[in-house]
């Protein structure tokens, strides 16, 4: 993108002669700056004057090749500094309020000469210098003003409340010029510094001192005084090669009253303290007109009397909770890496990325907000489908304790048929600290054509699978009881576990929850991509297609683009698949060897694909061999994939059978291959050791016309 430079612009530093200022006046000179370095010369406490400290620097800039002058007047006679400007260079561009002093004193005992010194040099000198460059930048359209505060402004510090007030008086200051200069490309930002400067020098440890160099923190200060930044009425701390952004945040805060014709009593208070107190949900207010606003709302709600408290749901787990989770979605200790799912002493101990849906799904089930969401309808559960479901993670998850929810309808789409309404619910930690974000897509049968929009714009997308083979193809059988036991996380709705309302529901038995198959997904990908390690799941996202029958079994393709994994989910008894449009994003990727049931494809999987054909084809030449045959294929001495051959029912799929094989062979993957050719005669195999079988041996030799492949294949 090229470097930053600042050719034809003219800065003005105050208090530029040592420290932070000479640190900015060095810097803009490097990058091509015209520098006018202003320092008074005197010492931290405003006391005595000198021209060495900004000759100094000067002389520095113009030995490194660069353009400088220096000005010792006081930013209280900020028109001087600007004057300064003009008369050398003819324009000012960019303005830098960094000069300062302190005279530290506890509150009882500071003086009115105390107070006004340490104004008149951070407040009035900054208000005054940058007042003087205002119809300079305004007359030119560009300018760009940097003011000093400091922690001490922003959190309070003992001994320094005259120092205090007046750095956050230049935030203030700060917010209404940048309202006022914004329509003349003026903007104005705040830095807030730590660093080694003669303000700090006996304040400081001396280990600390040694680490915050100024220069670590001029590039900040930079760029926020270039063309290119987009930053205006900032709040910027910066120190030691660190910088973030401060914001003032108002909580969501409680009415104190129903009616317009209530007052308010202090009890009303102390009852609502709670809600008024709590950072839970708070909201970054952007402008005067952003808190007006929502007060407005909240009069209008009184004065319609539709007064509603916010919907607020608290979900509380233990480490059981999570563990009745992870068996519910398939987890077992005999797997890689999964012990951690289950038990609460491993020393990796983490729930699985999806049980952190569940504290979204219980918000929106408490709430009232799905019952009224399309005007002049009335919605019922049994109505109600999940259609898709994204999950983002936006800090760090406990593993038991309290969770605080908030949903929102951010979306309803009329889609003809039924209704789409999309859901945000937003889960805090204990803290109020945002922490995930989750959002259903939740489609409402028979609830369309109610004349509102088709499509939207609030929806997280789903994204297409590649189109090439998967990278690695996933097996697991779900358990019968699959269903009983994930709704115990739960979910209870009947139609899971009850025949009969299954029925009434349109299913021919009960099915498999939607998020239970999600979790078994992600729980595999995870076993696949991220060994295991919950904690690099960024984001999940997916759209349930079909529903699934407990003890079928799971069948997910993965696909690798950089740190977002694709997957597609199969039944495979059925051969539908069951979870589509999905991918989950990480923060890093570890791929893990195959193993059992993570296998990546083999070259038998071409047979068994010509194998399920040739069954399709012919169900009945399948069936008039009877027998359920389990194939545990191998790869490198280690077993790497099964296969099932149900000819009672003429099915063929990867994974386990449902029930007791009538035969089971074990045979090398690229053996396979040389007896499907016609290559390995299986008597031959079989004395070799390279075929072995167990169970009803005389019924594996019906075999033969099934396993023997064309020439196409």
């Amino acid at each position: 993108m090229g470097d930053l430079r600042f050719d034809g612009r003219v800065a003005v530093v105050t208090g530029a002669g040592a420290g932070l200022g000479k640190s900015y006046a060095l810097l803009f000179a490097s990058r091509g700056a015209k520098v006018v370095v202003n320092d008074l010369g005197g010492g931290r406490h405003g006391d005595g004057s000198s021209s060495k400290a900004a000759d100094a620097v000067v002389d520095e800039i113009r030995r490194n090749g660069g353009t400088a002058v220096a000005d010792y007047n006081s930013v209280v006679d900020g028109e001087k500094i600007v004057k300064t400007a003009l008369d050398n260079f003819g324009r000012i561009d960019i303005l830098v309020n960094n000069a300062g002093i302190l005279r530290d004193k506890s509150f009882a005992r500071i003086s009115d000469q105390d107070w006004d010194l340490v104004h008149a040099v951070h407040l009035k000198g900054s208000f005054k210098t940058t007042q003087a460059a205002f119809p300079v930048f305004k007359k030119q359209g560009y300018g760009r003003i940097v003011m000093t505060s400091s922690n001490s402004g922003l959190y309070g510090n003992f001994g320094q409340a005259n120092y205090s007030a007046a750095k956050l008086g230049l935030v203030g200051l700060t917010n209404t010029i940048a309202i006022e200069g914004a329509k003349n490309n003026i903007h104005c930002n705040v830095i807030v510094p730590t660093a080694a400067s003669r303000l700090t020098e006996d304040i400081l440890p001396p280990d600390l001192f040694a680490e915050l160099k100024p220069e670590l923190i001029a590039p900040v200060v930079a760029y926020l005084c270039h063309e290119s930044c987009p930053e205006n009425g900032a709040v910027i701390e910066s120190a030691a090669g660190w910088a973030g952004k401060c914001q003032i945040i108002r909580a969501n805060g409680s009415l104190l009253r129903t009616k317009i014709t209530d007052g308010v009593s202090v009890e009303n208070v102390r009852d609502n303290w709670q809600q008024v107190t709590s950072m839970t949900g708070a909201e970054i207010l952007a402008s005067i007109q952003d808190a007006t606003g929502a007060l407005m709302t909240s009069l209008d709600n009184l004065r319609s009397g539709d007064v509603k408290k916010e919907e607020m749901d608290v979900f509380e787990f233990t480490e059981k909770d999570t563990i009745l989770y992870a068996l519910g979605t398939g987890a077992s200790t005999k797997k890689d890496n999964e012990m951690r799912f289950l038990y609460e002493n491993d020393e990796n101990f983490t729930p699985l990325p999806t049980f952190y849906i569940l504290p979204g799904m219980q918000a929106m089930f408490a709430s009232s907000q799905l019952e009224s969401a399309i005007p002049g309808k009335t919605i019922s559960l049994a109505q109600v489908l999940h259609g898709e479901q994204y999950i983002e993670f936006l800090g760090e998850v406990p593993t038991e304790g309290k969770l605080i929810s908030k949903t929102n309808i951010v979306e309803v789409l009329d889609k003809g048929s039924g209704a789409a309404i999309v859901q945000d619910v937003e889960t805090f930690n204990d803290k109020g600290e945002l922490i995930i974000r989750n959002q259903t897509v939740t489609f409402v049968v028979g609830a369309g054509n109610f004349g509102g929009p088709r499509t939207g714009t609030k929806i997280v997308p789903c994204q297409s699978k590649p189109s090439r083979q998967p990278d690695v193809s996933i097996s697991e059988k779900t358990s019968v009881d699959q269903a009983a036991l994930y709704r115990l996380s739960g979910d209870r709705n009947p139609l899971h576990i009850d025949p009969n309302m299954a029925l009434v529901a349109g299913f021919k038995e009960p099915i498999l929850h939607g998020l239970c198959t999600l979790g078994f997904s992600v729980r595999i990908l995870v076993r696949a991509f991220a060994g295991g390690d919950s904690s690099l799941v960024k984001a999940v996202k997916a759209r349930f297609m079909k529903p699934v029958i407990p003890g079928q079994t799971l069948k997910v393709d993965l696909w690798r683009e950089n740190n977002r994994i694709y997957f597609e989910t199969t039944a495979v008894e059925s051969n539908t698949v069951v979870i589509g449009g999905a991918y989950v994003d990480l923060t890093s990727v570890q791929v893990v060897e195959p193993t059992m049931g993570s296998a990546t494809a083999l070259e038998s999987d071409a047979i068994f694909q010509f194998i399920i054909d040739q069954v399709k084809a012919d169900p009945n030449k399948a069936k008039s061999i009877g027998g359920v045959f389990l194939y545990k294929i191998t790869k490198n001495g280690k077993e790497a994939k099964q296969w099932t051959m149900d000819l009672k029912n003429a099915k063929v799929y990867e994974g386990a059978p449902e029930g007791k094989p009538s035969t089971t062979l074990t045979i090398a993957d690229e053996d396979f291959m040389l007896m499907a050719q016609g290559k390995l005669q299986p008597q031959a195999a079989f004395m070799k050791g390279k075929l072995k079988i167990t169970g009803n041996i005389m019924l594996a030799q019906k075999l033969a016309p099934i396993l023997k492949a064309n020439a196409k294949l």
